[in-house]
């Protein structure tokens, strides 16, 4: 029973013989954002003069709030792009701590 392995053994060995080793792939470099994609969308909207806010951008995406935040951090940790603060908003409250209505404006440097 064994034996009869042999022959179709040996015809593998020889096939994987024939082959080249693999070569590891070169990275390519940065990755482009693909069109139409929720990120592309993100990008958009923090090149525009203006720039966005967490809220505006949320509500474009669906995303919660922690999630654009954390699409900020890996923009800078995957692509080395670094999210500015155009502006900050601040609305003080009566026990002088930030209120409701308070919020940060991020821009794309050009």
């Amino acid at each position: 029973m064994i034996g009869a392995l042999d022959a179709p053994m040996e015809a593998l060995r020889t096939l994987l013989a024939g082959k080249a080793a693999r070569t590891p792939r070169e990275p390519a470099g940065p990755r482009k954002a693909r069109e139409g994609t929720k990120q592309e969308q993100v990008l958009a909207m923090l090149r525009r003069p203006e720039g966005a806010t967490v809220a505006q951008i949320a509500e474009a995406t669906g995303w919660a709030h922690h999630t654009v935040r954390g699409f900020f951090a890996g923009l800078k940790k995957r692509q080395g792009i670094e999210v500015q603060v155009l502006e900050r908003v601040r609305q003080v409250g009566p026990n002088k701590e930030g209120a409701r209505g308070s919020y940060t404006v991020y821009h794309l440097p050009a």
